[in-house]
């Protein structure tokens, strides 16, 4: 799994990851390809490869100038826990990469896992977060939690809403990550959204009409996809101009978790869902499951955050063997909805459609995994005249 381009951008990820949070101003050049790619939840090498392979990869190890990609967010926290070490490395090489870049080449949107370093993390040190990691690995015990045991560690880490975040959904966490979480949140090159277009926008779980009202959005402006990206952008803005310490807050949008409130919630923690057991749960507003018949209508939104088997799963739909790697998209009129691999036709103004391209990076056969293609709507193919790799 390994080209000259390939090598040459793990060079510039580890030197910009050995320079410290940094970002690289935009540069203003206009792009003529626009993709996005879903979780970046794998090794560093496999997200390069995916790269190469349509042809985004330049001999210096840098996107090739006439790119710009949109990384969806989620760019920590994968694999078995003896791989935390080379995991927690990986993944800051990563937005090190990104954000050697100019800010308008590569896009960095927040999902879930980034947000958790200064979150429900934001007060760990690396030898604190080791000593409770150990203890949260005996108590969790690969999902078989000893109860009893939870909520003593709860007692003395109130922070935290159980010793799954520790164990396993957080499990990669240092400090080092933190530091480039927060310098790349105040230097504004996180963001929330990217608008890709008037009525389609990028984000990492996708919003409803409610989040949209919750930070003061009319509705006359839901589908309008810069109004929506401006509004999501300057509420987390705002949130991290009066942000000095503690875990981040974003009003409306976005709470951590702690062992009273519970789970974090917010738009970060997205999944559409239609199953009965999360009734109570869509109605409040943050949360972290949301009925898709309440998108706004008229706007595409391209998420990542949940893979195919989990979508079936919680729209209660017929669990047909899972597809990862490839595009799929939900469309709803805000009654009915509708579910499949592939991309959509053209949506309708009365039609909302969510773009999933979370297509399990680690996991899938990397022939597989499918890119967007922001301008033609469909999977990336390798750009002409570049010089794709090929598949090992």
């Amino acid at each position: 799994m390994s080209t000259p381009r390939i090598e040459a951008a793990l060079a510039l990820a580890t030197s910009a990851a050995q320079q410290g949070p940094h970002s690289t101003p935009p540069d203003g050049r206009p792009r003529l390809h626009h993709f996005a790619i879903g979780d970046p939840q794998a090794d560093i090498t496999r997200f390069f490869a995916v790269l190469d392979r349509h042809g985004l990869l330049g001999a210096n190890g840098r996107l090739i100038p006439d790119v710009q990609l949109i990384s969806v967010g989620d760019h920590f926290d994968w694999g078995k826990s003896l791989e935390r070490d080379a995991v927690a490395t990986s993944a800051v090489r990563l937005i090190a990469w990104m954000a050697a870049h100019p800010a308008d080449q590569a896009v960095l949107l927040l999902g879930n896992h980034d947000l958790g370093r200064v979150g429900e993390l934001a007060g760990f040190t690396d030898a604190r977060f080791a000593l409770a990691q150990v203890e949260a690995d005996g108590i969790y015990r690969g999902g078989d939690v000893d109860e009893a045991r939870e909520r003593d560690f709860l007692a003395r880490h109130p922070e935290l809403p159980n010793v799954e975040l520790v164990a396993r959904d957080f499990g990669t966490f240092r400090e080092e990550q933190r530091r480039w979480v927060d310098h790349l949140l105040r230097a504004r090159r996180f963001r929330v959204a990217h608008a890709a277009a008037e009525r389609m926008i990028v984000l990492h779980a996708g919003v409803t009409r409610e989040d949209l009202h919750a930070v003061g959005l009319s509705e006359s402006l839901h589908s309008h996809g810069p109004s929506v990206v401006e509004t999501l952008n300057q509420a987390l803005d705002s949130a991290v101009a009066a942000w000095t310490q503690g875990p981040l807050h974003i009003p409306g949008l976005y709470r951590p978790g702690d062992a009273t409130y519970g789970e974090g919630r917010g738009i970060f923690y997205h999944r559409p869902s239609l199953s009965p057991e999360d009734t109570l749960h869509r109605d409040a507003t943050p949360r972290r499951r949301f009925d898709p018949r309440r998108l706004p209508l008229g706007l595409t939104q391209v998420v990542g955050h949940t893979r195919d088997k989990r979508c079936r799963e919680l729209l209660v739909l017929p669990h047909d063997t899972p597809q990862d790697g490839v595009l799929r998209y939900l469309v709803t009129n805000g009654t009915t909805i509708d579910y499949r691999p592939g991309t959509p036709r053209a949506a309708h103004p009365g039609e909302a459609v969510l773009l999933f391209t979370d297509g399990g990076m680690r996991e899938s056969p990397l022939e597989a995994f499918q890119m967007l293609d922001l301008d033609t709507r469909g999977p990336a193919r390798p750009i002409q005249g570049s010089a794709p790799g090929e598949v090992p």
